[in-house]
């Protein structure tokens, strides 16, 4: 299998050496030659299969310049139930109403970041190692991608790590969950912004090329094919769990910014996964939902993107789109670049004649949740099956309600735990007891290290040279 550029500017590349490039060179994203075409033999061998066994059917597909008893044991020691607290590892259960919730939340960080993380943090070790390397990782958060990615990355040979985060846009959970890690290895950055500044920021470091060579700038963003990869699996897996033979269709919903979570979906489906349809739930900041709705794509600044409660969806420059659109496309990289390039002039553009294909052959809909709906949607479920939704996770559900036909069977994708955000549970059900996983009791006490900056990619390279050098 080799990977090539959506804007066309990049020779086929390895998967190894995908994983450690994030941003291609062209400043497009890498995508596989091709997806794998998963049989109905195939489908019926892999329905009992634990979740690392799974994950090495699938990930084998896509790695195979890992050789494959490294990857098997590479697999092996990421998805353990000592790390994910279940041997399911995202086991679905159902609501009282029948929609189903996929628990991708039971890792160390409490999001659904971990389930790709701790494969790219083990992955990450055994190329590096394997080509005698080391690297720097630059990344961007909202709220669950930095805390995922230090967690996995915190005390591995050969890696730093630089995590961009927006100054008082997070849940002091998240705050806390990054900025207490003392390790060495980990350097946590608060950018004067929006996430959308930071994810620029990395991509305006990613576009200098001679910085990137000379300090081995690599990112852990969902830009990274690695991560997609190691998410498609868990719509298999989830789609095993929600139904009781192959010839069965699913539809998931899904909570979405970065368009990172529901590409893996849209990458199983094109594999073969038997998904109805793909739903994009968004929060207040509705650039996906209008896209879905209209054909339009149109991002909007910093100053016009909201703050809301579902605070990893606060994001208007989605990322992995540009991996849907180059599908959409025929995969015709010359049409993608003139798209980003009309993005660059704050242009947007216009797909409208591309919605019967994007609604009938690749399954997308879409719907939007607002704070009201949200905190409704955590009250109700509360009092009717009595669990806590976080507020992400809220708004999947709303649009599932909303979405769902007849006779339909809807996954929402459990994006994180209720303890992350507490406030927010308790504005919609009052003060309750939030279950915490053991050893977090303390979490938002312990001393925290953070830089405080500008939005400006020279201190973001500053930071770097000083610590590298």
């Amino acid at each position: 299998m080799k990977y090539i550029s959506t804007r066309g500017g990049v020779a086929p590349q390895a998967f190894s050496d995908v994983l450690l490039m994030g941003l291609a060179p062209d400043g497009g994203l890498m995508m596989p030659e091709h997806y794998p075409q998963i049989s109905q033999i195939e489908l019926g061998n892999w329905r009992n299969l634990s979740y690392h066994n799974l994950a090495f059917e699938i990930i084998s597909l896509f790695a195979d310049d890992i050789p494959v008893e490294d990857l098997h044991d590479l697999l092996k020691r990421t998805y353990r139930a000592e790390t994910f607290a279940t041997p399911e590892i995202t086991p679905v259960r159902t609501l009282s109403d029948g929609i189903k919730i996929q628990a991708l939340s039971n890792g160390p960080t409490l999001a659904f970041k971990d389930m790709a993380m701790q494969f790219l943090g083990n992955a990450f070790e055994y190329v590096l190692a394997k080509k005698n390397q080391k690297i720097n990782i630059l990344g961007a958060t909202s709220g669950d991608t930095g805390s995922a990615a230090e967690y996995a990355l915190r005390g591995k040979k050969g890696i730093n790590v630089f995590m961009l985060s927006p100054k008082g846009r997070m849940s002091a959970f998240q705050r806390a969950q990054m900025y207490s890690l003392q390790d060495e290895n980990i350097v946590n950055i608060a950018v004067e912004g929006s996430f959308d500044d930071c994810q620029d920021l990395v991509k305006a470091v990613q576009n200098d090329a001679p910085f990137k060579q000379q300090y081995a700038i690599s990112t852990v963003n969902s830009i990274n094919w690695g991560r997609i990869v190691a998410q498609v699996v868990y719509y298999f897996y989830g789609y095993f769990r929600a139904t009781e033979h192959n010839g069965e269709q699913v539809s998931f919903c899904v909570p979405s910014g970065n368009f990172g979570n529901i590409c893996a979906g849209h990458v199983a489906k094109q594999m073969g996964l038997p998904i109805q349809r793909l739903m994009v739930a968004t929060n207040e900041n509705d650039v996906l939902d209008q896209f879905f709705r209209s054909g339009e794509y149109r991002p909007r600044t910093t100053a016009n993107t909201y703050i809301t409660s579902s605070p990893s969806m606060d994001i208007s420059k989605a990322s992995n789109f540009e991996r849907f659109v180059f599908d959409l496309l025929g995969r015709d990289a010359e049409a993608v670049r003139g798209l980003w390039g009309q993005l660059t002039s704050a242009q947007g553009f216009d797909l409208s004649n591309k919605l019967p294909q994007i609604r009938e052959e690749y399954g997308f809909v879409s719907g939007k949740s607002l704070h009201a709906d949200r905190l409704a949607t955590i009250r109700a479920v509360y009092e009717q099956d009595g669990e806590l939704l976080d507020p992400h996770t809220a708004d999947g559900v709303k649009v599932a309600r909303a979405l769902r036909e007849a006779g339909e069977t809807v996954v929402c994708l459990e994006t994180a735990l209720a303890a992350k955000f507490e406030e927010t549970i308790a504005e919609a059900v009052g003060q309750v007891n939030v279950p915490r996983p053991q050893g977090l009791a303390d979490l938002e006490s312990r001393p925290q290290t953070v830089r405080d900056i500008a939005c400006d990619a020279d201190e973001v390279k500053k930071i770097i040279r000083e610590k590298v050098y």
